[in-house]
């Protein structure tokens, strides 16, 4: 079971490091959002009218605080838009290339045919945004902000990082698969894997706004609430894959 879920995840590699262009995708994102994320953080205390915030140093490091402590959020962006071209164009490209049709008639299963091709985006997915924060942290430290990031670097960060950035990758890769299995072309797929981007920008809104303060406690509660989301789409997708259908509608 193991072997066959690694033997599509080793192919599907394989795919992806045949294509230059997949692999500069997975550099540009993360550093076009972490350099947005940095230029915010620095540039707009710089800017922002005086008679609003008051003149001290101390006033331009709390709207900079505020705007560091989104980052967690905002960096969960980065598997999201990693899967809405990898999830999506990788059933699709197959079902036109008719690559799709030889993998179908081996002994593996649905479930582990899906959980490879998931598990081929969401881990790299999640280690370019492990690395994205990594990244933010360290540039953050040499811009003088260190004092600030310690605010940041709480136990509801970690949280964002170690389950919540896991949980949204799978969710977005299981939406994109849904998405290419039951899609004709590309475009038609990530209409669904785009999905999941709503919800972050929700986070954020919510965050910023205050209406919610996410403590350790209730972003442990949302963490799981996304596995669980997970589970059942996994679940969903599965069923919603007709694998034998494929072959005749492609063939």
């Amino acid at each position: 079971m193991k072997r066959r879920i690694w033997n599509v995840v080793r192919m599907e590699w394989a795919g992806i490091a045949a294509t230059p262009s997949s692999l500069l995708f997975l550099v540009v994102i993360p550093l076009v959002l972490v350099g947005q994320a940095l230029l915010l953080s620095w540039i707009v205390p710089r800017f922002v009218n005086p008679a609003i915030l008051g003149p001290s140093a101390t006033d331009a490091n709390a709207l900079r605080l505020l705007i560091l402590r989104q980052f967690p959020f905002f960096v969960l962006l980065i598997p999201a838009m990693v899967a809405n071209v990898f999830a999506t164009l990788g059933i699709v490209e197959e079902k036109v290339s008719r690559t799709l049709e030889p993998l179908l008639a081996t002994p593996v299963r649905t479930w582990e045919l899906l959980a490879g091709k998931i598990l081929s985006g969401a881990l790299p997915g999640l280690l370019v945004a492990w690395a994205s924060a990594a990244l933010f942290v360290g540039v953050g430290y040499a811009l003088g902000w260190g004092s600030l990031l310690r605010s940041v670097l709480t136990a509801t960060f970690f949280l964002d990082v170690l389950l919540l950035m896991p949980a949204v990758s799978l969710l977005s890769f299981i939406l994109g698969v849904i998405g290419s299995s039951r899609a004709r072309d590309a475009k038609e797929a990530q209409n669904l894997a785009v999905l999941v981007v709503f919800p972050i920008f929700a986070l954020i809104a919510i965050q910023v706004t205050g209406l919610v303060e996410f403590t350790p406690v209730r972003t442990l509660l949302l963490a799981l609430a996304f596995f669980a989301v997970d589970a059942i789409l996994l679940r969903g997708a599965v069923r919603l894959f007709a694998r034998e259908s494929i072959v005749t509608r492609w063939s």
